[in-house]
């Protein structure tokens, strides 16, 4: 008997079972196992599903204790071998669980419970022997069928054959759509033979199979067919119990997309633009990995050039991955992939139903879709043959994942494009300090567009002091300036869009006799006042009450809400201005699936006069009638506790700023603030990208942080105060004893929000140039931790690029 041993990743999240695992392939199943397939192993008292990451032809565990597998639940294996060796790279990357790394390439329609059902695709005389009489009594049938009569071999050979397909059926999540239809019989003597036995009185019956006659074979929805006679549902169902046709269930996908699009032509490039495509193309064909940073200051066609090296991709028989940063974004940028490339464009985002990412999904792996549009995740697609990868906006911090496994989607772009030998493209008007730094060591191919597509002026923009504005008396948020260019947009009937950096009604409640303010009781950060529902929430952990009618601490009346959300801007807005027909786009009005889609159709079809929202309206909008943005409060994102504040402050204005004049009308900006002295404003106001990026890495080298220095945040938390603080510097104290002097370890001190869910978070910060010792370090950290300090309460965690310190 010749021996087969899987390697497996089991599913359970624990540091000693961290490893792969040895088991025996019974000798039925050696032709079936793949790796990349689930299966179910016993371990320890119970069976658990697991990863098959290798087979091989010996062990080094004795045979008399090597375990057989139990179960195959994947006859096709749900991942590749790449994307097996990508997990291996993120565990290592990431310093995370491996299992961790493996369920995050899968949707959550196969991390859920779940059985899977075989669908006969064809006439059942076109199978196996052993197959028809499992498929006789129904043409749908359970997975666990075909073990049980031992009948796997022949199911395999049916797949590749196409005669039949495996569904997963998600147990309250993802199932496969169908629709029932109804299959006319293919032998036109019984269809015959039929018709002559119905007596006359049966008019329409006989009517209907003769129309079935002309139709034998074909596959149609009873309502087709009810129509197409002109009979009734009822006639149809008397007919089909006579045998002249069977109902069968067909899968359908479902559709993500709310609305058709128009076909769109490509259009002619700017100089600049072809010069970038043709550098990109000369990658693509001498199949070498280089990752290129196109830099185009906002309306300078860089979704153009996606599309045009994505048409090369596709003559070329290959597939592409293009990611966005935001969900509000992929409606927009999703619509001008499909007007280009129609049915070969998938989305996928956290948007779409279980459902629906899980039909997404397998368009993807069954090769039936050749351009993927998605936010983070969606660098995951299971495609065999990636031919180009592109991140739009590649500076935006929602590429990074904050939960296991804490990865950089550019990061996984670059290993992919390194797997596939093709380009990798990271566009943005702001890139990051990091990416600019590379593309000026020439680790990037840097490519610029100076000029806007159409040879627009780039808006005019115009910096508001405040503090001036307070001093002429004026308490607004609006300034005098706003107020008048708002007006003259009105009457010119053209749109307007006002950015305000925050959420909700207002920034928090405050008590102006004691100065309390009111908090969230499981973190230290102050509740949001939202006038929808009359209550204040966290946007931390969910928590939410009423609005005190009294202060809590002196339980003074004289309770207020300070600060500016977007509810209440809307409300100034409507004092102004009566007529104004106001959409706002928040967190608030956004939570509906399909909401992002409906606010930007309405504001495109000119049913609204201004479109006021928070961070998801700074990127990507492109709408003609756009001609005056509002920044309301430039200061909220520059006075943050962040190194990045400076970045993120000017990245934000830039792009806001290219939301005007994008067409033939001209654009105007008013950027209000209470530091117009600051440089990330000031340069801000000419889109001066270099001057900027001289100006931060400047300030960046004297305090030592990125694109200088590499970071790595280590947190730990505790529902008691003094045992985080005590297992914080424990860990500190270990780092500083096992690491070089060139290390800087700074901490522990309290997280930028110290408490959050009850638990109190403390922190250390790694600054480091090349430390080959760190990872090993830090591992013996994590295991001192696992074999310890998790007994006592404590959760450690670490992250090798923060996004937030």
């Amino acid at each position: 008997m010749s021996l087969l041993v899987a390697q497996v990743i089991v599913d359970v999240a624990a540091y000693p079972v961290d490893r792969p695992f040895d088991y025996a392939v019974p000798e039925e199943w050696h032709n079936l196992i793949e790796c990349g397939s689930r299966v179910k192993v016993p371990f320890g008292p119970r069976n658990v599903l697991a990863f098959v990451v290798a087979l091989k032809d010996h062990t080094e565990v004795p045979l008399n204790k090597l375990k057989p597998i139990s179960q195959i639940l994947d006859i096709e294996p749900v991942l590749n071998n790449e994307m097996l060796a990508l997990a291996q790279w993120l565990k290592d990357q990431t310093i995370c669980y491996e299992i961790d790394a493996l369920q995050a390439m899968l949707p959550s329609a196969l991390r859920a419970k779940y059985e899977k059902i075989v669908h006969l695709n064809t006439d059942i005389q076109a199978l196996d022997s052993k197959l028809q009489s499992i498929f006789r009594k129904s043409e749908k049938v359970n997975f666990m069928q075909f073990q049980r009569e031992n009948a796997l071999h022949e199911l395999k050979e049916a797949i590749k054959q196409g005669h039949v397909m495996i569904e997963n059926s998600v147990k309250q999540q993802g199932k496969v759509k169908e629709v029932r239809k109804v299959c006319i019989a293919s032998d036109e003597a019984l269809l015959i033979e039929l018709e002559e036995t119905l007596s006359n009185r049966a008019a329409k019956q006989k009517q209907l199979i003769a129309w079935m006659r002309q139709h034998a074979g074909e596959v149609l929805t009873p309502s087709d067919i009810c129509s197409a006679v002109g009979v009734t549902m009822a006639v149809l169902h008397a007919v089909i119990e006579r045998g002249a046709a069977h109902f069968i269930k067909e899968e359908v996908y479902r559709d993500p997309f709310t609305k058709a699009v128009q076909k769109t032509d490509f259009l002619q490039l700017t100089d600049e633009q072809a010069h970038a495509l043709s550098k990109i193309k000369r990658a693509m064909d001498n199949k070498h990995p280089e990752t290129f940073l196109l830099h185009g200051i906002t309306g300078s066609g860089k979704t153009e050039v996606y599309l045009q090296a994505i048409q090369h991709t596709l003559q070329e028989g290959k597939e592409s991955i293009v990611l966005v940063p935001e969900i509000s974004l992929t409606p927009q940028m999703t619509e001008r992939f499909r007007s280009r490339f129609g049915e070969l464009v998938a989305v996928m985002h956290s948007g779409l139903s279980v459902g629906e990412k899980y039909d997404e999904w397998r368009k993807i792996q069954q090769g039936k879709v050749k351009v993927v549009v998605g936010a983070r995740s969606a660098i995951f697609a299971p495609f065999e043959n990636v031919g180009l990868v592109i991140l739009d906006e590649e500076h935006e911090s929602t590429y990074k994942q904050e939960d296991s496994p804490r990865y950089h989607a550019r990061d996984v772009a670059i290993w992919r494009s390194k797997f596939h030998h093709c380009p990798v493209i990271l566009g943005s008007a702001t890139p990051s300090l990091e990416s600019f730094a590379r593309a000026k060591k020439k680790r990037y191919t840097l490519l610029t567009l100076n000029q806007r597509a159409k040879n627009q002026a780039l808006p005019e923009v115009r910096i508001v002091d405040m503090r001036a504005e307070l001093k002429g008396g004026n308490r607004s948020m609006f300034s005098e300036a706003l107020i008048e260019s708002i007006r003259i947009r009105l009457e010119k009937q053209e749109q307007i869009v006002l950015f305000l950096n925050r959420r909700g009604y207002s920034s928090f409640v405050l008590c102006r006799d004691c100065g309390t303010v009111v908090e969230c009781p499981n973190c230290d950060i102050s509740l949001t006042y939202h006038r929808s529902t009359e209550k204040i929430k966290c946007h931390y952990c969910g928590y939410e009450e009423f609005v005190p009618q009294t202060c809590p601490q002196c339980q003074s009346e004289h309770i207020r809400f300070f600060g500016t959300g977007t509810q209440k801007v809307e409300e100034e807005l409507n004092k102004l201005f009566p007529e104004v027909r106001v959409l706002r786009m928040d967190v608030d009005t956004t939570k509906q699936k399909g909401a992002h889609e409906l606010i930007l159709d309405a504001f495109g079809n000119g049913e609204a006069d201004i479109l006021l929202g928070t961070q998801m309206i700074a990127k990507g909008l492109d709408f003609p009638n756009i001609t005056l943005v509002g920044v309301l409060s430039a200061d909220t994102s520059l006075h943050l506790p962040d190194y990045r504040a400076a970045e993120r402050t000017f990245q934000l204005l830039t792009q806001v700023s290219g939301r005007a004049g994008r067409h033939e009308k001209p654009g105007e900006v008013v950027v209000q603030t209470y530091t117009p002295e600051h440089y990330a404003i000031e340069l801000s106001k000419e889109q001066l990208y270099e001057p900027f990026y001289e100006r931060e890495m400047l300030t960046r080298h004297g305090a030592g942080y990125p694109p200088y220095f590499y970071l790595a945040l280590v947190q730990v938390s505790h529902e008691d105060v003094m045992m985080a603080a005590e297992y914080a510097a424990k860990a500190a104290e270990y780092l500083r004893s096992n690491l070089p002097f060139s290390v800087s370890i700074i901490g522990p001190t309290t997280a930028s929000i110290s408490r959050l869910q009850n638990r109190y978070r403390y922190q250390c910060l790694i600054k480091y140039k090349i430390e080959p010792n760190l990872i090993p370090v830090l591992l013996q950290l994590i295991k001192l931790y696992r074999s310890d300090w998790i007994k006592k309460g404590i959760m450690l965690t670490i992250d090798l690029d923060p996004s937030m310190i």
